[in-house]
């Protein structure tokens, strides 16, 4: 084995995996992580950030009715938390203690982007006792997948990427109420969206493909499907916001 193999098998063993309660020898394992990540890590979404934090105040500020306005705050807000936080984390150096904090909110803004992302179309497409249970749907698979990231950081990959995707498709047994409330290309963003999460979750899991280890390697593939799931369902929730007074 090369040099280079060696150096990139032990980065995809330590990527996302060190151990980052406590300090010592931990110190070390933190140096380590930051000696092996490629050199595009954190920046994608560094500059998704900002772009999301416009978006999301032209999507408020034109926003027709009180509700959309809240609608498209909690959408919005859930998006900016993941790009910058996950752009923090990655970016960024820091200690054992800082790691663990960091990775645990980059972790959990998975889930209340999922939900974020739900809310828009939940409060201003469905109504009555069906809007009542979805949003308690989604906010508590949410609030349930917090609270998991936050008490076992070090969960299995697999069991973490099974999470994110099961909670990100959960609602599909409303689809027949969403679709019916919604314009066609509305539903086809969603969808696109969906399934592009999806993959990147699975790229995520499975740490493959990693075409250039040292620069853009799964971890940027998966940071690439969260921006183009993010932008399809932008438009989706643009097209239902500005539609709400309708």
């Amino acid at each position: 084995m090369s040099a280079e193999q060696s150096d990139d098998t032990l980065r995809r063993d330590t990527e996302e995996d060190p151990p980052v309660e406590h300090e010592g020898p931990l110190s070390r394992a933190s140096d380590l992580l930051e000696a092996v990540k490629p050199r595009l890590r954190g920046w994608l979404h560094l500059g998704t950030a900002p772009l999301a934090l416009a978006a999301g105040i032209v999507l408020v500020c034109l926003a027709p009715t009180g509700l959309s306005r809240v609608a498209s705050a909690v959408y919005a807000v859930s998006s900016v938390l993941l790009f910058s936080t996950s752009a923090i984390y990655h970016v960024g150096r820091w200690s054992p203690r800082g790691m663990a904090v960091l990775r645990r909110m980059d972790h959990s803004n998975i889930y209340l982007i999922i939900a974020g992302t739900y809310t828009p179309f939940v409060l201003l497409v469905l109504d009555g006792a069906l809007r009542a249970a979805m949003v308690s749907l989604i906010w508590g698979a949410a609030i349930a997948g917090v609270l998991f990231k936050v008490f076992w950081l070090n969960s299995p990959r697999w069991l973490s990427t099974a999470l994110y995707i099961a909670v990100g498709w959960a609602a599909v047994l409303f689809i027949p109420q969403l679709i019916g409330g919604t314009h066609p290309a509305t539903w086809i963003l969603i969808l696109v969206g969906g399934v592009l999460y999806s993959v990147g979750a699975l790229v995520y899991g499975l740490k493959r493909p990693d075409p250039a280890p040292r620069w853009f390697g799964f971890h940027e593939i998966f940071h690439s499907l969260t921006i183009a799931a993010y932008v399809c369902h932008y438009i989706a929730v643009s097209f239902v916001v500005y539609t709400a007074a309708h």
